[in-house]
């Protein structure tokens, strides 16, 4: 269990195995515990881990595993996951039996589409549980709230209760207690408050970098928020971060989902701007910005490559981090700004990251490539003479006033024994008579085929597709649009008599 919600406390769900044990006259012998655990990946499930481990090793004490549902393996969103860790057990000659579910685990064909319908529950639970969760904190933001982190140098957290009353100040590691209560930024101690300033002059006005300016504060023996010595990089933080004028700014950086974290585009940060008290003047801001912003306008792309390849070579990898604490180095977002990503940078200098982050890059390439998918699809409608209403926030197409349309690109990622899977969301907020889900080919760079999808026919809010889909996705399958331009097309009346 994730949380103690009390249908899943371990309590409850201890209580409901030992009455289904009795009954069947089951001694239980051993017990598996993930208390406080997300049940979305297994890393972190120690007790899920040791269950397995003890199966396959051969030591288990015992020939049934006793579970209370189908999600207490876990809500993964590849549903075939937790069906695994059922497979494994079975393999090794231990039987899986689930005491809340009305059916039994018999491997009938009942029991089996039960297991798959129940799998796909969980996980579309944790799906959609994340996007209400996101909308609420997006809300917070707007809001003024504060979602997580510490406050940094010269900024403290202030409680404060669901009528917007001031609680007092947390410390570090502190965090609210109720749910109702919020936490805001305010200006820090007097004297942090007159540091950051003193950092934004020195910057601004002296003309000092941030390496001269951390060296004037080690030798006041100024430490950081953190109680540490200040650099290059923790000075260039203090510089552009915008909470020192009291805007709110998230989802820089997101992890949905325990994927992969991900650095996002400007275009999906949440922001709001004014709406706690600053520490810093708007035109000192804007002028430090400016002034690290011009470091790198008169370098060209390869001064700026040969800088970035040099610091690979001293370093032996990259990281922003790594760039910003460089001298006489532009900063990271001057290379994310000049190279579309810090990404492409480092593959122009040879730098490949442990971690697979080419489909950050390809998920940017379909956002930009979506709008002219649209306006191709528009221009063929009309070509054939239909008439097309696009709205201009939700970009949901109403096609000669009869039926509507949302249109979708679809990125194709390979499993690792080489298949090819694609996810089509199917947006119910709009409710469009037709989902238009274009799929990409292997490398993402060109249309594989089109999927038209009545939505009266599609009942999940996410299809997860392979290369065969069996004929109740493949009947809407086409090679290109013409079907769709065929069903838009005006005839005139003259022919149809």
């Amino acid at each position: 269990m994730s949380t103690e919600h009390q249908r899943y406390s371990t309590e409850n769900q201890s209580d409901v195995i030992r009455r289904y044990a009795a009954h069947r006259g089951i001694e239980i012998v051993r017990t598996y515990v993930d208390a406080g655990r997300s049940g979305l990946n297994i890393e972190g499930r120690s007790g899920l881990q040791q269950l397995i481990a003890d199966i396959e090793s051969g030591t288990a004490d015992f020939s049934v595993v006793l579970v209370y549902d189908i999600s207490r393996w876990g809500r993964f969103q590849d549903a075939d996951e937790s069906a695994f860790y059922e497979y494994r057990c079975r393999r090794a000659g231990v039987r899986v039996e689930y005491c809340a579910e009305q059916f039994d685990n018999d491997g009938s064909i009942g029991s089996d589409v039960q297991k798959v319908v129940k799998r796909r529950m969980a996980a579309e639970y944790s799906r959609e549980l994340s996007v209400k969760v996101f909308q609420g904190q997006c809300r917070l933001i707007e809001l003024g709230f504060r979602q997580g982190g510490p406050a940094g140098f010269g900024l403290r957290r202030e409680l404060r209760d669901e009528h917007g009353r001031p609680k007092g100040l947390l410390g570090a590691g502190e965090h609210k207690s109720i749910q109702t209560d919020r936490v805001v930024l305010v200006p820090g101690p007097p004297e942090e408050v007159a540091i950051v300033r003193w950092i934004y002059r020195r910057f601004v006005n002296d003309r000092k970098d941030e390496s001269a300016i951390a060296a004037e504060l080690n030798a006041r023996s100024v430490v950081t928020d953190l109680g540490r010595r200040w650099t290059k990089g923790t000075v260039h933080q203090i510089l552009i971060n915008e909470k020192y004028l009291g805007n709110n700014v998230w989802n820089r950086v997101s992890s949905k989902l325990k994927q992969r974290r991900t650095s996002n585009d400007p275009s999906m940060w949440v922001r709001a701007d004014g709406v706690f008290e600053g520490i810093v003047d708007q035109v000192l801001f804007a002028a430090a910005r400016e002034i690290i912003d011009a470091r790198s306008r008169h370098l060209s792309d390869d001064e700026m490559l040969t800088l970035l390849c040099a610091l690979f070579e001293a370093n032996g990898l990259l990281s922003g981090l790594i760039i910003d604490e460089a001298e006489n180095c532009p900063s990271s977002s001057a290379f994310r700004s000049r190279f579309s990503g810090l990404l492409k940078a480092y593959a122009l200098v040879g730098f490949s990251p442990d971690r697979d982050y080419r489909y950050v890059e390809v998920n940017r390439a379909l956002r930009r490539r979506h709008p002219q998918v649209v306006a191709d699809t528009i221009a063929g409608i009309e070509r054939i003479g239909g008439r097309v209403e696009k709205d201009p926030l939700t970009e949901l197409l109403t096609i000669n006033r009869e039926f509507t349309a949302s249109l979708t690109i679809v990125r194709c990622f390979e499993t690792g024994a080489g298949s090819l899977r694609w996810k089509v969301r199917l947006d119910r907020s709009l409710l469009p008579d037709i989902t238009i889900a274009v799929r990409m080919n292997r490398m993402n760079n060109e249309p594989q085929d089109y999927l038209l999808l009545p939505s009266l026919d599609m009942d999940a809010d996410v299809l997860r597709l392979g290369e065969e889909n069996g004929i109740w996705i493949d009947a809407y399958r086409f090679d290109s649009l013409a079907p769709l331009f065929e069903l838009a097309e005006r005839v005139p009346i003259q022919e149809v008599a």
